[in-house]
């Protein structure tokens, strides 16, 4: 867009930057510069224009992003150009990702991809590696404690070997997701260090403060992230003589982003990685990045527009990488991180569906698909050019995050209903087979959130212990139940590492000092190839749950109406176990999935008398894709098997 006042400020800071960037040939950046400036210039002076250094850092702003353009490879600029053209690649339905730990899977980058083989049988085309960044080992966080952000650390490798890993994926037709931790740093950074020792310039990278009455005032609002551990949301640091702002633990010291200079370090920071061939960067912990008294700290205006123009930022420098908003918040603030406008306020292309996971885990739990129907109906609408990234479980807990009045309208009292999960999850709950452990309980509150494997959650944990046949498949079908789900919702499927050959939680972390008062490290344990191996011998427990995986996504890559573009319809039936929805292909109406899923341990009887006016069942029967079966009409329904996800068409 061309605005007369902000484009004559641009002509004025081209004049004013290094020499030697007019050295270099700069079409497709000045022409992308040209194009999101009025953008950049309003949402900085909207942060940032009551400043006399305004100016001044706007330069360092666009130099930033020419220096880290000149220092982009041909091979990336070209996917740049081609990711321009067809600029919804990414809500195909053939993405299919895994997140993992580089040490826990293979014990190092160069390990990492001779391991490749391994997500290529699955169908695994994007590979999320959690945090590589240099953290103290101490206190390392899971690599969310960064001391360096433009060095790996190095048991895992260095950059230049992200550089091979990148190169490697691009070769297999691999998406690459890489962190960056965008709302703190470790206590141990050299910002930190340098505000320690007094330098008033680094002390301004961080919320610091001579005594307690600021941060008093901060505390009447603020909510606990982790009541138990690190309560409270300042540290006293001795060598500094002051408080610091410390959200999450007590080594983690949040940025002040009312400091540009913390921005435009953290894009220079976005586009050195973008530059070492990340597809996808994943942002943690948005929602914290603005820090207002008299507020939560989260979810703040200003935390969107920061977003904005970070991603304005990226457009100009390195267009074909996309943004993932970590931002595990309640359901109406989730599709914020998207944007607000699709042109005008871009932030994420992609953020974590985590009412729709915590809504499946309600299902395990109540055998029933009421609150899931119920949260579904208000499930926030994302952008045309943005997508869902759907997951059964993390390497994080899992919050109840699905709104109070959907749990009124399911029937449930919020608080004991919420209860009612936790205790059945922990093993609490009488008859409960699932093997979890509360993680982050208040004890003012009664909240808690919820730790565990996936296998361990959906009672596998327990049925090989008692031996039990019915049991053990019962458990398998729920963990395909969970992922043919995620599959087909709508979005890109994110797996877990250990999830598609059933691995159970691990008691191993509490052995280290380091990680035992952290039980979420009960599912980050140490990948079993031994396990692994198993997949390929028939009617072992791995062979059962990887190959109907591999199976549904094999199909799911073929069928072009589980692409994402606002093709999914809810469809209301009388079985209060049953979850219904219809995908359509948006270019042939022809081609649609119906897919039916049973939370109950019982066969269901699904009325065709909700489906006809969808034009569904004409025959006597339609297909089921993944089992090559018939499902046949018996009495004007049709039955659905216990804990199966059936995906339908004529």
């Amino acid at each position: 867009m061309y605005e007369q006042a902000s484009h004559a400020v641009l002509n004025d800071i081209l004049r004013e930057l290094k020499p030697e960037i007019g050295n270099f040939r700069l079409r497709h950046f000045y022409t992308r510069l040209g194009a999101n400036f009025y953008a950049i210039h309003s949402l900085f002076h909207l942060l940032y224009g009551d400043r006399l250094d305004f100016k001044m850092q706007m330069v360092s702003l666009v130099e930033t992003l020419a220096v880290r353009y000149m220092e982009r490879s041909p091979p990336l600029r070209k996917s740049d150009l081609a990711r321009e053209r067809d600029y919804n690649w990414f809500l195909s339905q053939k993405w299919v990702g895994m997140a993992l730990y580089c040490d826990r899977f293979a014990e190092d980058l160069r390990g990492l991809r001779t391991k490749l083989p391994y997500l290529q049988d699955l169908g695994i085309n994007m590979l999320h590696i959690m945090p590589i960044l240099d953290c103290p080992p101490e206190h390392a966080d899971g690599g969310y404690a960064v001391r360096d952000f433009f060095n790996v650390d190095a048991r895992y490798g260095t950059t230049e070997e992200v550089e091979a890993l990148a190169a490697t994926l691009k070769k297999r037709d691999m998406l690459l997701v890489l962190d960056v931790v965008v709302n703190h740093t470790s206590n141990a950074h050299d910002w930190a260090q340098r505000a320690r020792r007094g330098e008033k310039k680094f002390q301004d990278y961080y919320f610091v403060f001579d005594d307690r009455e600021m941060p008093d005032t901060f505390e009447e609002t603020m909510p606990e992230v982790f009541p138990a551990t690190a309560p409270g949301n300042f540290t006293w640091d001795e060598a500094m003589g002051k408080w610091v702002m410390t959200v999450f633990n007590n080594y983690q010291w949040d940025l002040n982003y009312r400091n540009p200079a913390v921005l435009i370090e953290m894009i220079d920071i976005i586009l050195f990685w973008a530059n070492k061939g990340a597809d996808i960067l994943r942002l943690d912990a948005v929602a914290f990045l603005w820090k207002k008294i008299g507020s939560t700290c989260q979810n703040e205006r200003e935390a969107h527009l920061l977003l904005q123009l970070m991603k304005d930022c990226c457009q100009v420098t390195a267009p074909g990488v996309l943004f993932i908003a970590e931002a595990i918040v309640a359901p109406s603030e989730v599709a914020k991180y998207f944007g607000e406008d699709a042109i005008n306020a871009k932030e994420c292309e992609i953020a974590y569906n985590a009412t729709f996971m915590s809504l499946l885990w309600d299902g395990v739990a109540t055998k029933n698909a009421v609150l899931l129907n119920q949260g579904l109906k208000h499930l926030p609408t994302k952008l045309e050019r943005a997508t869902w990234l759907n997951y059964v479980r993390c390497h994080d807990d899992i919050g109840l995050g699905f709104d109070d009045n959907d749990v009124r309208l399911s029937g449930y009292d919020p608080v004991q209903h919420r209860r009612f999960l936790i205790d059945y999850f922990t093993g609490r709950f009488p008859g409960s087979v699932a093997r979890g452990l509360p993680f982050g309980e208040n004890p003012k509150t009664g909240d808690s959130r919820i730790s565990g494997s996936l296998a361990s959650l959906a009672g596998l944990e327990a049925a090989l212990e008692s031996e039990d046949p019915t049991a053990i498949d019962d458990a398998i079908k729920t963990i395909l139940l969970l992922h043919s789900l995620i599959l087909s919702f709508g979005g890109i499927a994110l797996f877990y590492y250990g999830d598609a050959i059933g691995m159970l939680n691990s008691l191993a972390y509490l052995a280290d000092p380091a990680q035992r008062d952290d039980n979420r490290w009960v599912n980050r344990s140490y990948f079993d190839w031994q396990k692994a191996a198993l997949r390929q011998q028939s009617g072992t427990v791995e062979q059962r749950i990887f190959s109907a995986l591999k199976k549904m996504i094999t199909m799911r890559k073929e069928l072009s109406a589980f692409a994402d573009f606002d093709n999914r319809q809810l469809v209301s039936v009388d079985n209060p176990n049953l979850l219904v929805f219809l995908r359509t292909d948006m270019h042939n109406a022809r081609n649609r999935v119906l897919v039916v899923s049973n939370f109950n341990t019982k066969a269901q009887l699904l009325s065709l008398g909700t489906l006809r006016p969808y034009g569904l069942f004409q025959q006597e029967a339609m297909k089921e894709l993944c089992s090559g079966e018939r499902i046949t009409v018996d009495n004007d329904a049709v039955t659905i098997p216990a804990l199966v996800s059936c995906w339908l068409v004529d």
